[in-house]
């Protein structure tokens, strides 16, 4: 199978990670098990055999579960959108509202890949409200839909709390995590994401649920941001470490630029 990429863009993507950290991702595990699934950067990196794919967001998961089930289907609507697309033509399909779930996942992919710099939003709501962008192709060279739909039939989709998805995690699994945050010169740490807040109170449950995993005899691997309070948080259970990253991804200048993030590890790494 040849090494796949995200077909959308996600803010806090995790590209810049297996580009330059793969080395941490563990080679053997039983189910590879994913909480906050956004691009799935991780996942299509590992290719994994088995795997339980999880997100809040639920048209988020229904594009993934679409491309699984049929992603001919899927790629004929794209298709449209591609001989399509205009400024007009973006406003008419980000104002529908789709019934079919093949239709609905093309409409998320054309809106991802034509919006201003790749940003999902939504208002009180719940209606997606990002302007067009100038990116003019809907379709790329390099797509492979196919490979990716082959790749989901043995993952398991879930629109679900970030919690019911690690505690199923079993022994010999591997947990990777990467909660929704933004960064701002590494201050305000936690932000809202779309419409609701991942507050601190999410975090203390996300380590308490990560930590009853590893008691479990669960590989833990996650990301977020290289806070104080985090670092706190985790120390006493998890090893951490400091990494650099870019984000190109933000609606606001200001938020682009390089940061520190906090890679958490229930294996102590080697070199």
């Amino acid at each position: 199978m040849k090494t796949l990429k995200p077909f959308i863009k996600w803010v806090g993507g995790k590209r810049w990670f297996v580009r330059g950290y793969s080395h941490f991702l563990p080679s053997k595990y039983n189910c590879y098990i994913e909480p906050f699934l956004g691009g799935g950067s991780v996942y299509f990196t590992l290719a994994p055999q088995k795997a339980i794919l999880g997100d809040a967001n639920r048209d988020l998961i229904n594009t993934y579960s679409a491309l699984k089930e049929n992603w001919q289907l899927v790629y004929q609507y794209l298709r449209v959108h591609h001989r399509k697309h205009s400024k007009d033509y973006y406003y008419l399909i980000r104002g529908k509202k789709l019934r079919s779930s093949f239709s609905k996942a093309a409409q998320f992919i054309y809106l991802n890949r034509t919006c201003y710099n790749g940003l999902y939003r939504v208002n009180r709501q719940g209606q997606f409200n990002v302007p067009i962008g100038t990116r003019s192709s809907v379709l790329f060279k390099d797509d492979s839909f196919e490979i990716i739909s082959k790749l989901l039939q043995s993952a398991t989709l879930i629109v679900a709390d970030f919690e019911d998805l690690i505690n199923v995690a079993s022994e010999g699994d591997f947990v990777f995590f990467d909660p929704p945050y933004k960064i701002r010169h590494n201050i305000d740490g936690f932000v809202s994401y779309n419409e609701k807040l991942f507050s601190w109170d999410d975090q203390v449950r996300l380590f308490h649920a990560v930590r009853r995993a590893k008691d479990r005899g669960v590989v833990i691997l996650g990301t977020n941001v290289c806070h104080q309070s985090l670092c706190e948080l985790y120390a006493p259970d998890f090893h951490m470490i400091e990494v650099n990253r870019n984000s190109s991804i933000s609606s606001k200048v200001e938020y682009r630029g390089c940061f520190r993030e906090l890679v958490i590890s229930s294996e102590k790494w080697s070199g």
